[in-house]
């Protein structure tokens, strides 16, 4: 299972104090043979402890970008840096993905998901310490998951595969985070518990990107908003980036206007999302 077996093997790179959590500058990526860009003239600046969510509709490039900041793609053109050097220098990028990537009956219980995040830190080949597994326990109590350390991963409800994964991004001790639409398919319980979960990083100064479709979310509990199709149509705060011109050079065809009254609300159609 590719998501769960892949490994940060990398020598962590030490971070440069003076430089921001992410930018990305000029990025293109062009699919193989058809020429045909999956990002375009890409420029991004991310600063630490930042929560931002990245919005657009499907078959953006928000899939494509992540792949970019874990350093598993490589940009046709442009430049894309985390903490002052490119991604593929870190193990400290933590990468929760869509539940549909992942194949859940995969033979592994909760503790030994999470100990993965520990393998950058451990080093190839080699057993985990004493020290290792009091780190897993204690990633599994931050997330209220220490109950499910035996249970195989398929046994789990959606919200407990989404905190458990989180679980592995902590003991990596991951100072970036990416989650791929981590609440799609959860009830309203469920998506509070992710998000008293980031609430907690804040402290810790972890930069969390999410991508998502639900735009009430992102206006309500994210610092800033990514609003992404192939190319950046707009970056900033909701208030000036979830507007009618720009939703629309987002979204075309696939939103729709309902006038009521004095307001316009804004009705994303994301019922082909998979």
């Amino acid at each position: 299972m590719e998501a769960i077996q892949q490994l940060t093997l990398h020598r962590e790179l030490p971070h440069q104090p003076d430089k921001p959590a992410l930018t990305l500058q000029d990025v293109c990526v062009r699919y193989n043979g058809s020429g045909a860009e999956a990002l375009s003239q890409i420029s991004l600046r991310v600063e630490k402890g930042e929560r931002i969510a990245i919005v657009g509709p499907n078959g953006a490039g928000k899939s494509t970008l992540f792949n970019l900041i874990v350093g598993s793609l490589r940009p046709t053109s442009g430049e894309v840096h985390l903490f002052g050097h490119q991604p593929s220098g870190h193990i400290c990028i933590g990468y929760v993905p869509q539940r549909s990537q992942i194949d859940w009956r995969f033979p592994v219980t909760v503790k030994e998901l999470v100990m993965m995040g520990r393998v950058g830190k451990i080093g190839l080949l080699r057993w985990p310490r004493k020290r290792d597994w009091e780190m897993v326990q204690h990633c599994l109590e931050r997330v209220n998951a220490a109950h499910l350390a035996h249970k195989q991963i398929g046994e789990l409800s959606g919200g407990q595969q989404q905190r458990v994964f989180i679980a592995r991004a902590l003991a990596q001790e991951a100072e970036f985070l990416l989650l791929d639409e981590p609440l799609t398919g959860l009830d309203v319980p469920n998506q509070e518990a992710i998000f008293t979960i980031l609430d907690s990083l804040r402290p810790d100064g972890v930069t969390v990107l999410v991508a998502t479709h639900d735009l009430n979310l992102a206006a309500a509990r994210f610092d800033q908003i990514l609003l992404l199709n192939h190319r950046v149509i707009a970056y900033g705060a909701a208030a000036t980036i979830l507007t009618t011109p720009n939703l629309l050079a987002a979204y075309g065809g696939h939103i729709h206007l309902v006038h009521a009254g004095d307001e316009t609300l804004v009705l994303a159609d994301t019922c082909c999302e998979h």
